[in-house]
C-alpha cells in the first residue's frame, strides 16, 4: 500500500481523472475526501471503493463558490487531526476562443474554476501542511500550461498559471518538507472536452487548432493512465521530484 494511512482531498472527483485518482489513492489505503457538486456521482464512486483498502468520503461544495473552500479543508483536518495530500483537479475547458473575441463571461468562470481555486485550496493547506512538517500537493494542469495552441486563449492563460504556481510553490516550501508537481494531460476522454464548451467551438478553432490536433495527436488517453502518475508523485516514490510539470500526451507535444 503505497499511501497507508494518508489522508487525501480531491477536487473534481465526480467523474474523469478526478475519480480515477480518488479510486487509485483508495486501492493504495488512502482515505479520500472526494470534493465534487455532484454528490450521487461521488455516492457511487464510494461504492465501487467499499472492499479496497482505503476508503472514499463524498463531500459535496461548489468549487466556484470559493468562501467554501477554507471551512471544507478545515473540516477534514478537524476530522483526521492531519492532510497529507492534496490533488487540484477541478477544471473546465473552453470554447477555443482567440483573445480577439473571448467572452467576459467564459474568462471569469475558467479562470475562477481552473486558477482561482487552486489558489485558495493550495493556501489552506498550506496552513495544514506546515503546521505538521509535510505535505504534498499535485496539480493537473494541461500541455494547454506549457504550449500555446491546445486550447483557447483563457484556458490556455489559466492552466500556464497553474504551472507558475506549481513551481513557486515547488520551491518555496522544499524545505518545509513540503512538495508541489504539475501533471499536464494531453487529450484524455474526460466530461470537460464535452457538453456545452465543446458544442460551438470557435472559428479560430475550426481553422487553426482542430485540424493540427487530429493531424498530430498519436492517441487520446484515459483517465487511469493519469491516475497512475498522481499516484507517483504522491508516494515516496516520487520523493526527490518537486516544482516540475510531467507531460502526459503520448507523444502529442513531442512532434
Amino acid at each position: 500500500m503505497k499511501l497507508k494511512n494518508k489522508v487525501a482531498i480531491v477536487t473534481g472527483a465526480s467523474s474523469g481523472m478526478g475519480a480515477a485518482i480518488a479510486l487509485e489513492y483508495a486501492k493504495e489505503g488512502a482515505k479520500v475526501y472526494a470534493m465534487a457538486r455532484r454528490v450521487e456521482r461521488l455516492e457511487e464512486l464510494k461504492n465501487k471503493a467499499k472492499d479496497f483498502q482505503g476508503e472514499i468520503i463524498p463531500t459535496a461544495i461548489d468549487l466556484m463558490d470559493l468562501e467554501q473552500i477554507p471551512k471544507n479543508i478545515k473540516a477534514v483536518k478537524e476530522k483526521e487531526n492531519r492532510l497529507d495530500i492534496l490533488v487540484n483537479n477541478a477544471g473546465i475547458m473552453d470554447d477555443f476562443a482567440a483573445v480577439g473575441d473571448f467572452n467576459d463571461g467564459a474568462l471569469e468562470k475558467i479562470f475562477t474554476l481552473n486558477t482561482y481555486v487552486p489558489f485558495y485550496t493550495s493556501r489552506e493547506a498550506i496552513r495544514i501542511f506546515e503546521e505538521q512538517g509535510s505535505g504534498n500537493i499535485i496539480n493537473v494542469a494541461s500541455v494547454g500550461g506549457l504550449n500555446g495552441a491546445r486550447g483557447g486563449s483563457i484556458y490556455t492563460a489559466s492552466k500556464h498559471a497553474v504551472i507558475g504556481l506549481t513551481k513557486n510553490t515547488g520551491y518555496i516550501y522544499a524545505k518545509s518538507n513540503i512538495r508541489c508537481n504539475a501533471i499536464c494531460p494531453g487529450g484524455v476522454a474526460t466530461e470537460i472536452g464535452e457538453g456545452e464548451y465543446m458544442q460551438d467551438v470557435n472559428e479560430k478553432a475550426r481553422e487553426v487548432i482542430l485540424p493540427a490536433t487530429r493531424a498530430t495527436n498519436p492517441r487520446f488517453g484515459a483517465s487511469e493512465e493519469i491516475a497512475k502518475i498522481a499516484l507517483f508523485l504522491a508516494s515516496d516514490d516520487s520523493s526527490f521530484i518537486n516544482g516540475q510539470s510531467i507531460v502526459a500526451d503520448g507523444g502529442w507535444t513531442a512532434y
